[in-house]
């Protein structure tokens, strides 16, 4: 592994979508889809997957189904290929969860596979208190290098202060996080903290599928013992990207453009951003406080012909009311935001071979 050109890529700032979890009617894993979507993220020219993570549904761990492995190596094995033929290669972060015997578990399992990062979610811990959740980063990065996670509650995540954040932040082996708060205050503890930490190499990623594309665009500097601070946000890890992926790409190439130029963001960022929440609303349920979060995704994946249904393993998570009629109206009004033709003219040879 080329760990400094992975750790390049990283703080440069990338494109990786979380990668659903392709069942068939039985719900039961079907392999030849599952490949089929990394292919297709990969033909998007995302710059890493993130496999095991929400969009993959958590219930990949639980006995009898024994998911986790099996789509990590998947996962793995499709980057192999890709990677064979490019000069760059792809970063590969693992999702990682439980308490610390589980999440240090799945780390390993993640490392022996090839993966360099683990994204570690720390909902099974939501009662610990502050220094028991720092005891469990540093167990977990011991075994992998650790992509933090601030998730949202509404999604089973819990509330992190920026005095937890201050002291992640001096974990060694913390190499990236992962902004998913879906809120403005909690967004900005995290990022104060990194700032004020002087971790310079602590790449940031968005995760706030609400306020994608500003987040990308906007610096944010902070004042601290006299001195100004400032971090931008590197790249997304999203749910929100593992549909219309080559569009993703591009939105963030313009994102990339912007904050290059270090004037003031045009008018047509902002449009974008509020179009891009407004897809994001619809394709996450936002109306059913995320019922149908991962269902969203995946109806627009089944309406491209990548999958087959719209199946989670869990059978009650389903398309919340009136869900499929936004996301007709979503397709209508931001039609420059798919990527259907893109899928079209490559979906045959992805589910070959």
């Amino acid at each position: 592994m080329n760990s400094s050109q992975i750790t390049k890529t990283l703080q440069q700032g990338t494109a990786i979508p979380a990668h659903p979890l392709a069942l068939n009617a039985s719900r039961k894993l079907d392999e030849r889809r599952q490949r089929a979507l990394s292919r297709y993220y990969i033909a998007s020219g995302v710059g890493g997957l993130a496999v095991g993570v929400h969009t993959t549904q958590f219930e990949i761990r639980e006995p009898g189904i024994d998911l986790y492995q099996p789509v990590l190596e998947l996962a793995a094995e499709e980057m192999n290929r890709a990677d064979d033929q490019r000069d760059q290669l792809l970063l590969r972060v693992a999702g990682i969860c439980g308490d610390t015997q589980q999440a240090t578990s799945e780390a390993a399992i993640a490392r022996e596979a090839g993966y360099h990062f683990g994204l570690l979610s720390l909902s099974a811990l939501k009662n610990a208190d502050e220094e028991t959740l720092i005891q469990h980063c540093q167990a977990v990065s011991e075994v992998i290098p650790v992509f933090g996670f601030y998730l949202q509650p509404d999604v089973g995540g819990r509330l992190l202060p920026y005095s937890f954040w201050c002291r992640f932040c001096e974990i060694e082996n913390v190499a990236a996080i992962k902004l998913a708060p879906f809120n403005r205050y909690h967004t900005l503890d995290v990022i104060r903290a990194v700032a004020e930490s002087g971790r310079n190499e602590i790449a940031l990623y968005t995760g706030n599928d609400d306020n994608i594309v500003l987040d990308l665009v906007t610096p944010f500097r902070f004042t601290s013992n006299g001195r100004q601070l400032e971090r931008r946000i590197a790249g997304g890890l999203l749910g929100h990207w593992a549909v219309w992926t080559s569009k993703a790409v591009k939105i963030l190439k313009e994102c990339r453009q912007v904050a290059e130029a270090n004037s003031d963001i045009p008018l047509s960022t902002i449009h974008r951003n509020t179009e891009v929440t407004d897809c994001n609303a619809v394709l996450f349920d936002v109306a059913n406080r995320f019922q149908g979060c991962i269902p969203g995704i995946h109806e627009v994946l089944r309406r491209q012909g990548l999958l087959e249904g719209t199946w989670c393993l869990n059978p009650h998570e389903t398309l919340g009311p009136g869900q499929l009629e936004e996301i007709d109206r979503i397709y209508a009004a931001y039609p420059h935001l798919n990527d259907d033709e893109f899928v079209a003219a490559h979906r045959d040879d992805w589910l070959s071979g």
